[in-house]
């Protein structure tokens, strides 16, 4: 069993007004999950994007607004999304202060293929491709 250390891991700025820190990941050991939170500005969120695993979106604090498939959700403080596999979805915050999300997706790398541009973004990789 191993033991993280979440206040010795660094937060990133995935960009403006977004910041994330990964808690478990293919770095920390993980084979099947990794888990991050992220912290978002007013106004700001995640494009539409679809993941090849399922992902499980907690909000923390604040307040969000979910889209799934054409479908837009209100969701606060408690409430989570399952989003299945290859789904397309995104998020941002509608509130007047910061949203924290928790994030858990079912591999223990980040993978995202968003509607805005053709590359694929993979992160917490092991080994010289990490990011």
């Amino acid at each position: 069993m191993d033991l993280i250390d979440h206040d010795n891991q660094a937060c990133l700025d995935w960009r403006p007004g977004v910041s994330t820190r990964m808690r478990v990941s293919a770095l920390t050991g993980a084979s099947a999950l990794s888990i991050f939170e992220q912290w978002r500005e007013p106004g700001r969120g995640a494009p539409t994007h679809w993941h090849p695993v399922q992902e499980a979106l907690t909000v923390l604090s604040g307040e969000a607004e979910i889209w799934f498939e054409g479908e837009r959700l209100q969701a606060r403080v408690g409430h989570s999304a399952l989003i299945p596999a290859t789904r397309r979805h995104g998020f941002r915050n509608v509130g007047d202060g910061q949203l924290h999300m928790l994030a858990i997706l079912a591999a223990p790398i980040f993978e995202a293929h968003f509607d805005d541009s053709q590359d694929i973004i993979r992160r917490w990789i092991p080994g010289p491709e990490r990011s």
